[in-house]
């Protein structure tokens, strides 16, 4: 197995002749060693079947299913799916997901350390997916807005971007959000926390699932959240290359990607194309952040 930089993009790495299979422990640990240092690998050539996809996130750690079940694989629980081909007439999993800056289960009390990503049917255009590193984002902040985030909240919930389900159909909108508010009420987290294995801080707020800012006394602080989201460039829909990151992929890649340290974004293409990939998501051997264990 030979782990080596990626040469496009501003971080990632390239792993090649990774067997999940046959991976040993060693192998395993470098693979997260790699994502905790690079923030994405990228294992190529990969051919695994659905369970085997599940096998390698569980050599990873614990898998968390998805809260909602109409993403599930039907046959893999565990598998968070995306696409907008149909099998046998019947929609499976759920179209255009993430078209919006977050992290995921960043909504949750308990937020996972790694997501999986097997792409299964790619496009021919607009490939990728658009990621920002935000422990580089909180370094670039002023140091007037350091000050400002130092000894805050954030509060997190899916509800300005929840997908309505074939059971929500002639169902009263403000009913749909009681359940929301009641299945998924707001998580609180610091707005910086210290990475648990790079030591990095983590500025952990996104313009899609973000939604207040509170000092320790829970009083709100009003548009510093917006400030915030301008300055680590969410705001920004050139996406600049001195910012963003955009990792392309084909056919035959496994993404691994630090999901603490980075937030992301879905490129769909302007003309629908038919796309399915799969997802993962893996509690690591770590406390998400420290603090979680305060």
């Amino acid at each position: 197995m030979e782990i080596t930089p990626q040469e496009t993009g501003k971080f990632g790495a390239i792993v090649t002749g990774f067997d999940a299979a046959t991976a040993t422990a060693e192998e395993l640990q470098r693979i997260k060693d790699a994502v905790y240092a690079d923030r994405i690998v990228l294992l190529k050539d990969q051919a695994l079947d659905t369970g085997g996809f599940v096998g390698l996130g569980r050599a990873l750690g614990e898998v968390e299913t998805y809260y909602e079940p109409m993403y599930h694989h039907p046959e893999h629980a565990e598998v968070f799916v995306s696409s907008n081909v149909p099998q046998d007439g019947q929609q499976v999993g759920v179209p255009k997901t993430g078209k919006f800056w977050h992290a995921d289960y960043m909504f949750m009390p308990r937020p996972f350390g790694l997501t999986l990503i097997y792409p299964q049917q790619v496009p021919e255009k607009n490939r990728g997916t658009y990621f920002i590193d935000m422990s580089e984002a909180y370094e670039r902040l002023p140091e007037h807005l350091k000050l400002a985030v130092k000894d805050t909240y954030c509060l997190h919930s899916p509800r300005k971007y929840f997908k309505i389900r074939p059971s929500d159909v002639y169902r009263p909108i403000g009913e749909i959000y009681e359940e929301i508010e009641l299945k998924t009420p707001p998580a609180k987290h610091p707005t910086v926390f210290e990475h648990p294995v790079t030591g990095r801080p983590v500025l952990y707020a996104s313009a899609g699932l973000t939604y207040a800012i509170e000092d320790a006394d829970g009083n709100d602080l009003g548009d510093l959240l917006e400030q915030l989201f301008e300055a680590t460039g969410q705001t920004d829909m050139t996406f600049p290359e001195d910012v963003v990151h955009l990792q392309t992929f084909e056919r035959g890649d496994l993404l691994v990607w630090d999901n603490r340290a980075l937030i992301h974004r879905a490129l769909h293409t302007t003309t629908p194309e038919p796309a399915v990939s799969f997802r993962v998501t893996v509690h690591d051997d770590h406390p998400f952040y420290a603090q979680a264990d305060a």
